[in-house]
């Protein structure tokens, strides 16, 4: 009797453990999915050269015309961008940042690293920096090396080596000269330099999109300012103005300006956040404080929507006459096709970004 009840046991004990060994392995297959960007359709995000090559050698050995990076890689690279720009740091600074970046963590939040370095720096609670849990805020992190950085003199002017060593003190200071021509075509797309040249892989999970994360996640990323000041009062009004707005005349195939594909009630449904865009001044004492243009600005925002689509569960984004689609990401930014139904004028004057639902 007791050797049957013993045997029971460890039948019961197997069963748990392979149930618990598949759990893990759909646990993995889903987190690996999020970091490479699900099967099927591109799986990386890519950001290309905005013209014929400049150049100079990728770190990997290929050539300067394009970058592929994971979800998590592009949607880290657009927060360093992102509060560089709110600080108005120039396109330098953000070159300067994300070779860093890419050196010291390969634009991945660590929690580990050496001795007691964490976070897309490697920067260390023991050397002053903060707390680990400070740290690894990528917003944190980033402002962080910025403040180090302003305290350079003319560091936009130095070797990119010499400006990230002053701030990091590493042992490999060379090792950042590696990373310059990929940081350079992520600083050109995240600064709205270049135009349409990063596109990612669709949101792999599905889940639908929520209006008040993305502007929470805008105001962390580019300050306050990035949204009209009644926007918190009026929060929502975007996603009920598409409930109650009337479904596009059927058989329609062409991509409106909101970025909306093809007819139907479920596509005039699918909330919105248009992020208004500004012209901003510069300034500074060695011209350090950057200036923007509204079509860069807008690039600026539209760059940073794409890059973070699968964390924010994002679908489309339109700005300039052109969509990037969930749908159709292989494909890249469109120009919109056929009456949008918008004027020239708000197509650059506002970045529309409507949520998965």
């Amino acid at each position: 009797m007791s050797e049957t009840v013993t045997r029971s046991r460890r039948g019961r004990l197997l069963r748990f453990a392979a149930a618990f060994l598949v759990l893990l392995a759909v646990a993995s297959y889903v987190g690996v999915q999020y970091l490479t960007g699900g099967a099927g359709g591109p799986v990386k995000c890519t950001v290309r050269a905005s013209g014929s090559g400049s150049g100079g050698a990728r770190a990997d050995g290929g050539d300067d015309g394009s970058f592929e990076l994971t979800p998590e890689q592009a949607s880290n690279a657009a927060t360093i961008s992102a509060v560089g720009i709110s600080r108005g740091m120039p396109e330098r600074a953000v070159t300067i940042a994300l070779a860093t970046a890419l050196q010291e963590s390969e634009l991945r939040n660590l929690r580990t690293g050496d001795r007691d370095s964490v976070g897309l720096f490697q920067q260390r609670p023991s050397a002053g920096w903060g707390t680990s849990a400070h740290i690894l805020d990528p917003v944190y992190a980033s402002t962080q090396f910025y403040k180090h950085l302003a305290k350079i003199p003319g560091y936009s002017r130095l070797p990119l080596t010499v400006a990230a060593q002053e701030v990091q003190h590493s042992g490999f200071p060379q090792a950042y000269a590696k990373h310059e021509p990929d940081a350079t075509l992520l600083a050109a797309a995240f600064t709205g330099l270049a135009p349409a040249v990063l596109t990612c892989p669709a949101p792999f999970d599905h889940a639908p999109g929520d209006p008040g994360k993305v502007r929470t996640a805008l105001v962390r990323a580019f300050g306050p300012k990035v949204l009209p000041a009644a926007t918190a009062s009026t929060a929502g009004q975007d996603s009920a103005r598409r409930r109650t707005a009337p479904p596009a005349a059927s058989g329609t195939a062409e991509l409106s300006a909101s970025g909306v594909s093809g007819a139907g009630t479920a596509a005039a449904a699918a909330p919105v956040v248009s992020v208004p865009v500004r012209a901003t001044p510069g300034g500074g004492t060695h011209g350090e404080m950057a200036s923007t243009t509204t079509q860069q600005r807008g690039w600026e925002l539209a760059h940073w929507a794409v890059a973070r689509a699968g964390a924010l569960h994002i679908d489309r984004v339109a700005y300039g006459g052109r969509v990037w689609s969930a749908a159709d990401a292989g494909a890249g930014w469109q120009r919109l096709a056929g009456k949008s139904g918008e004027s020239d004028k708000s197509a650059t004057s506002e970045v529309r970004i409507t949520l998965a639902q």
